[in-house]
């Protein structure tokens, strides 16, 4: 009897290319690269490989082909952990910014891309550059890449306006893309037909109206099921049966998976946030493996050689993309009066091309309505990809740590003053005025005080009236001190009018500082009323642009900037510092 080894075992492949790609992803990481870029080239290089097919390793490109279910899974997990993100109550100071970026995506960036496919692209190849074919490559253009841009994103540490912005919207970019995509492809299939514009509307809401369905049956039977049958201890399992529901059942009505998965975060985190973060924390621990593979048999799936075969094309795509993506941030931010360090580099962040990008141009391939054009779709739009997909974490982390926002996840001072904790052009007549409507909005977020609202401003009024907390040079930091909870947490008004709440001074107040603190956390207390102080008193740089923030973005800027370390210190360096350790 003779001992045989058969290379084709579906574990046996997952296992070499898991190991490969943390390998890879290693290897790149020491020289200061994303690992995702490593994991990616990790899989174009097992793909050149091809001719050991049958060898050892038993790897080809049709490998990936017996994993489109693990594929579905991260796309899946990744358009939930994105849509999740998108708690609305927190993002009431990001929504202007968030809306102009959406809409330049979809007006700037397919008309640079649509217009310089066909100008240009036409005097390269003529008998390709169709304009079928410059409308669809336009429409996938759009499209981001969720996963690579949160990784990015965890592996720099980031934090700040930019981190913020880029999240947020990466997801809901990736919907406009479904959208512009699903859109054009309807209006060509029709042709010249009556309703032409009609049929392909009606459409796009089909496509969304079949996803956020899936995705509330989904979730909701979810919530139902932990408040009636399942423990807390299952609380994780059964958001990935939620992901693996709504892909599922949306693919088979005939509609985007992901797009389902993100609309089940969505739901999920406005309807009961608690629950995301237990399902993100209960996934985490594998995520590591899960993004992995998956990046790396997504390098696999891109043949690095098309962009040899249509190199001009490529290259014209890929640039016209980039523009189009600056170009449209930079309007967008510009319209938004955000600081100039993230209007510059937001563009730049926006370059990763992902999973969304690669499913709609299978989709073209697959359908025989576009035969015309599938191989140039194919041809250009996937060897763009790749190039993106080498290039683009590499531009993420450059933007993210040129405005100034890696390495910044480190526990601060004040953190607690986010952007959704601040607050600009606040009126009142009476400070009692004021403070009820700083309460307001600080019952809004997701982290509050412990106690009812009412109780909560009973207490800080009361502490008002045995003494006034109207400080020096337009300050003010009503506060209360309260018997439950574990963490200071608060809300910051600022009127660069002034407000006349009878300071001993005589000054208008410029800044409330409005604090629940917990028993346990009157030290931190007593930091933060040093901090503010300082920064009041000591300089006077900072308070001017503090008091005359434009924007909550602007005085969260000011108040977490390199200057302002020195007040707004790591927590951690403090404790160092101080010769505390933690056990």
């Amino acid at each position: 009897m003779y001992l045989t080894f058969t290379a084709d075992d579906t574990l046996y492949h997952l296992a070499l290319v898991l190991v490969a790609g943390i390998v890879g992803g290693e290897l790149v990481g020491r020289i200061g690269l994303p690992k995702v870029t490593g994991w990616i080239g990790t899989g174009i290089l097992l793909r050149a490989f091809d001719s050991w097919h049958g060898a050892f390793t038993g790897l080809s490109e049709n490998t990936v082909r017996g994993f489109s279910a693990y594929m579905s899974f991260v796309l899946g997990y990744i358009g939930f952990t994105v849509g999740a993100a998108l708690h609305f109550a927190s993002l009431r100071n990001a929504g202007k910014r968030i809306g102009l970026l959406l809409l330049g995506e979809a007006l700037v960036t397919p008309t640079v891309v649509g217009l310089a496919m066909y100008g240009l692209g036409r005097s390269i190849a003529p008998d390709e550059m169709t304009a079928r074919a410059c409308l669809i490559l336009a429409a996938v253009a759009i499209a981001g890449a969720p996963g690579t841009t949160v990784l990015v994103v965890q592996e720099a540490r980031a934090r700040g306006i930019l981190t913020r912005t880029l999240v947020a919207a990466v997801a809901l970019i990736d919907m406009v893309a479904v959208a512009a995509f699903v859109f054009a492809t309807a209006y060509m299939a029709e042709g010249n037909a009556a309703g032409t514009w009609q049929v392909a509307a009606g459409s796009v809401v089909r496509e969304f109206s079949i996803a956020v369905s899936v995705a509330a049956v989904s979730t909701l039977t979810a919530l139902c099921l932990l408040r009636t049958i399942v423990g807390p201890a299952f609380l994780g399992p059964l958001m990935v049966a939620v992901i693996l529901a709504s892909w599922g059942a949306a693919a088979g009505f005939g509609a985007s998976g992901i797009l389902a998965c993100t609309f089940a975060g969505i739901i999920i985190t406005n309807v009961q946030h608690e629950t995301v973060r237990s399902a993100e924390a209960y996934l985490h621990a594998i995520g590591g493996a899960l993004f992995a593979a998956f990046y790396t048999f997504a390098g696999m799936n891109l043949d690095f050689s098309l962009v040899l075969q249509a190199a001009e094309l490529v290259l014209l795509y890929f640039f016209a993309r980039f523009v189009g993506k600056y170009v449209g941030a930079f309007a967008a931010m510009s319209l938004a009066g955000v600081p100039n360090r993230v209007r510059n580099y937001l563009g730049i962040a926006l370059l990763p091309h992902g999973g969304v990008a690669v499913g709609l141009i299978l989709f073209v391939q697959a359908d025989p309505r576009f035969s015309d054009v599938a191989a140039t779709v194919t041809t250009v739009g996937l060897a763009a990809l790749a190039i993106n997909q080498l290039l683009g974490p590499s531009g993420a982390r450059f933007a993210l740590s040129r405005a100034g926002e890696s390495d910044k996840d480190l526990p601060r001072l004040l953190d607690f003053l986010d952007e959704h904790h601040i607050s600009v052009n606040v009126t009142g007549n009476t400070s009692s005025d004021v403070i009820r409507s700083l309460a307001s909005q600080l019952y809004t977020t997701k982290v509050r005080p412990s106690v009812p609202q009412e109780e909560f401003v009973r207490k800080v009024l009361e502490r008002e009236q045995d003494e006034t907390t109207c400080l020096a040079e337009g300050l003010m930091i009503p506060h209360a001190i309260l018997d439950e909870g574990e963490d200071i947490t608060g809300i910051l008004g600022i009127s660069s009018r002034g407000l006349d709440l009878g300071s001993p001074d005589k000054q208008p107040i410029h800044a409330i500082l409005l604090l629940a603190t917990p028993q346990t956390d009157r030290r931190r207390h007593l930091e933060v009323l040093a901090a503010f102080a300082a920064i009041i008193t000591r300089d006077v740089n900072l308070r001017e642009q503090l008091y005359h923030a434009r924007s909550a973005a602007h005085a969260y800027d000011v108040l977490h900037a390199d200057e302002a370390e020195d007040i707004n210190y790591f927590l951690e360096d403090a404790m160092a510092r101080a010769g505390v350790t933690e056990e």
